[in-house]
């Protein structure tokens, strides 16, 4: 076992070449109409808040905290963009309207969208802006991570819905084309 954490260390601690803002615009713009897509496919409002036993969120709480995180760690922090994060209100908030909720995932599209269109691709080998976690990551790893943990989430809100809904057809999540 620590052979692997050492070999992980050594592979993490290089810089990041392999991801660069258009592609990376691409996946979280493929990974944000999934999430739309998601949230239209709950038959009502009702059932995107459902929490069923053992499922620690709703699809709305899920929802929140996905467009809300990346519109503070990328829009604001990278796109100057001015939006102000409430993390505490992702998790607390309950009942939101599916537009609404629809919204916000459209206003984190088009602020990823616009921030990673005029990222220098050479802000990805320095720091990231702010220490996350009692870390300071390089940008480029930091949106890695994100991109990880926003595809994390969205599969268990796949999952929420499926359970709630009693319904195992995909939306057509993470399709190649967009990444073309």
């Amino acid at each position: 076992m620590k052979e692997g954490g050492s070999l992980a260390r050594t592979l993490l601690a290089g810089q990041v070449n392999a991801v660069n803002p258009p592609d990376l615009s691409r996946l979280l713009a493929r990974e944000l109409a999934t999430l739309r897509d998601e949230l239209l496919a709950y038959p009502d409002e009702r059932a995107i808040w459902v929490l069923p036993a053992g499922l620690p969120n709703s699809a709305g709480t899920l929802a929140l905290h996905l467009a809300g995180n990346l519109r503070w760690f990328i829009g604001t922090q990278l796109g100057a963009t001015g939006y102000v994060r409430d993390r505490e209100a992702e998790f607390a908030r309950r009942d939101v309207p599916r537009t609404e909720l629809i919204a916000n995932v459209e206003a984190a599209a088009d602020e990823v969208t616009r921030t990673l269109a005029t990222l220098d691709p050479a802000v990805m080998d320095a720091p990231y802006p702010l220490e996350v976690g009692g870390l300071r990551l390089l940008t480029g790893r930091f949106l890695m991570h994100l991109e990880g943990h926003f595809a994390y989430h969205l599969g268990q809100l796949d999952y929420h819905r499926r359970i709630v809904t009693g319904n195992s057809a995909s939306v057509g999540a993470l399709p190649l084309p967009p990444l073309a």
